[in-house]
């Protein structure tokens, strides 16, 4: 029970790598809010483990792209919760192309969710967590964000982005007992990689050392260290989670 205890947010908690966060989470003993545009198909499961704990899973409907309501969502959640140890941005949205196809709203619209939103939420809960002197601030980045990927430019510079926004909000937060690193999972076994064809997964494997493709749960582990003491003089760091690529 690594966070026994702790209140923990998470953005994008409805499925993939997020639900897999959340459920790790509960596991080890935080209570969670989890914010997204629907409640998604493991509420009733969340639950379950909520309450053999003695926990709480709380469902928030949020669009983490409107500054306006997410910052009022957040700061509702704070109110209810009364404070946060551990935030996780893990909202996100690819629009992949080549930059000569990509609209302008292809590009705003990943920026704006992979990388502004984290802004948005990080603002109202950072200074929460300065106030109590602790927490955890984990923002899931991506392996594209260190070393690019064709067709992926908003997608990469969205996570390369948030890699430069997490070395510099730690800084700002260290001397306060806070806490910030991300991760950069690499290629996961998702909705996004379930529409791949066998040659293409095959292609994908081998650029990958370890030649296979990741599962949401190893990355949800990666987090789950990040956000318990056992990470307690961890911070700024960027842990890619990609079988070997990027090293």
């Amino acid at each position: 029970m690594l966070v026994e205890g702790n209140k923990a947010l998470v953005t994008g908690g409805s499925r993939g790598i997020g639900r897999e966060i959340v459920l790790k989470l509960l596991q080890n003993g935080a209570s969670v809010y989890y914010i997204d545009l629907n409640p998604g198909d493991s509420l009733e499961e969340y639950r379950a483990i909520a309450d053999s704990h003695g926990q709480q899973v709380v469902y928030k409907e949020g669009n983490v792209a409107d500054e306006q309501t997410i910052t009022a969502t957040t700061e509702e959640i704070l109110e209810e919760s009364g404070g946060i140890d551990i935030l996780v941005n893990n909202a996100g949205i690819t629009r992949d192309g080549l930059i000569f196809r990509m609209t302008a709203q292809d590009w705003s619209d990943v920026l704006t969710i992979n990388l502004t939103s984290a802004f948005y939420i990080s603002k109202v809960v950072s200074r929460s967590m300065i106030k109590q002197r602790s927490g955890s601030i984990i923002n899931v980045a991506s392996i594209v964000g260190v070393i690019g990927n064709g067709g992926q430019t908003n997608y990469s510079a969205s996570k390369a982005g948030l890699i430069g926004f997490t070395k510099s909000l730690a800084r700002e937060v260290a001397a306060r007992n806070v806490r910030v690193n991300a991760i950069a999972p690499g290629f996961i076994n998702t909705r996004m990689t379930e529409v791949l064809t066998e040659e293409q997964r095959n292609q994908l494997k081998a650029q990958i050392p370890m030649a296979r493709i990741g599962e949401p749960e190893e990355v949800a582990k990666v987090v789950l260290f990040l956000a318990s003491d056992l990470a307690s003089y961890v911070t700024g760091q960027v842990v890619n989670i990609a079988g070997g690529m990027g090293m």
